[in-house]
């Protein structure tokens, strides 16, 4: 067997190498990221909830998902240790948010010029209407036409015998 035929062997050989190793190291940290947790600290679990750490066992962590409320977890369901500033800013709601985004306003009317705005008033002005007509609007014709309409079959009624 020449070196070409084994080439992309050794390379599928590496790239899974490569992908296990920063996978374990991704597992290490995270495992020590759950060894740092001590009572008191706030923590967020994988399937989003915010707590506060009570105790810490082997395997498992008691949290204090809102006041007076305890519940047992495992060490591998929290999914972040989180500083005390950001929880403090997440759950309580402390702090100013701080974002490089713009602000958009919850109407548009802000986001128009003001000739725009004249224009649209003029516009306003002479919609059409194109909602449903009651038929006191269309002028009734006469009565014989409403007896005609109640002779009309409905769905389902024929004169088939």
């Amino acid at each position: 067997m020449s070196i070409v035929t084994l080439l992309p062997f050794i390379v599928l050989i590496g790239a899974m190498f490569l992908m296990t190793r920063s996978a374990k190291k991704k597992q290490q940290q995270a495992v020590e990221m759950r060894n740092q947790m001590q009572p008191g600290t706030g923590v967020r679990t994988i399937g989003g909830m915010y707590a506060t750490v009570k105790e810490v066992g082997d395997d498992t962590v008691l949290l204090e998902v809102a006041p007076g409320v305890h519940a047992v977890y495992a060490k591998n369901a929290v999914g972040a240790v989180l500083d005390d500033e950001e929880y403090n800013r997440i759950v309580h709601g402390d702090g100013d948010l701080k974002t490089d985004t713009p602000v958009v306003p919850d109407d548009a009317s802000s986001l128009t010029e003001a000739d725009a705005v004249d224009t649209a008033v003029v516009a306003d002005d002479a919609k059409i209407d194109l909602g449903k007509k009651d038929a006191a609007d269309e002028g009734e014709t006469a009565p014989e036409a409403k007896d005609a309409k109640a002779d009309e079959k409905t769905d389902g009624d024929t004169d088939a015998k």
